[in-house]
């Protein structure tokens, strides 16, 4: 892991390590794989518990086959729980993001969830970033008003209220979009996290 150890100097002078950073790269690595976001979001949905690792299997599974736990065949439990227990798991553990004891067959959020988090939230795949698409429609209601103002065709005979209508509900069609995509994206939701 490459994060760096985050230091403070205690009275009298010596340096004693803190919790570790989780890197940008590092985060990116672990929010590369789709079964390590489920898991972050199922574990935020239970912050502050620890979950058992036939729970979070459970879901994971479900949320992969779109059915509910109750009607999961084992094969599909099989197979999350193999890919959790040796590779996404360990992985997680490793940069500290969560606590995984294979032993025991337990599993905790950590502190540097939170940096984890805020990356699923703010930068969601197969988006692109809403100041640019708020860049796209301020130049699309400069064109209308440039377009009524100057009485180009169908704008000709649109009066200042009607346009005034449209862009209020252009804007307020756009927050709503907004809204709901940000909360799908939030974790400890009960769904699946948008592919």
């Amino acid at each position: 892991m490459s994060s760096e150890t985050v230091r403070i100097r205690e009275a009298g002078g010596r340096e004693t390590p803190t919790s570790p950073s989780v890197t940008r790269e590092d985060i990116f690595e672990v929010l590369s794989n789709e079964r390590r976001q489920q898991v972050l979001n199922y574990m935020k949905q239970r912050e502050g518990e620890s979950v058992q690792l036939r729970e979070l299997v459970d879901q994971v599974a479900a949320w992969e086959n779109d059915t509910s736990i109750e009607q999961l065949d084992s094969s599909d439990r099989k197979c999350v729980y193999t890919a959790l227990r040796q590779s996404h798991l360990p992985k997680l553990d490793e940069y500290e993001i969560v606590e995984y004891d294979p032993m025991r067959g337990e599993v905790e959020l950590t502190e540097a969830a939170r940096e984890v988090q805020m990356y699923l939230e703010y930068v969601p795949r197969h988006d692109i970033p809403w100041s640019h698409y708020y860049l796209g429609l301020s130049g699309v209601a400069g064109l209308l008003t440039l377009l009524t103002w100057a009485g180009v065709g169908p704008f000709a005979g649109l009066g200042g209220l009607a346009l005034a209508g449209i862009l209020v509900v252009l804007l307020a069609t756009s927050a709503v979009v907004h809204t709901y995509q940000s909360r799908q994206n939030r974790l400890g939701s009960d769904e699946a996290l948008e592919p």
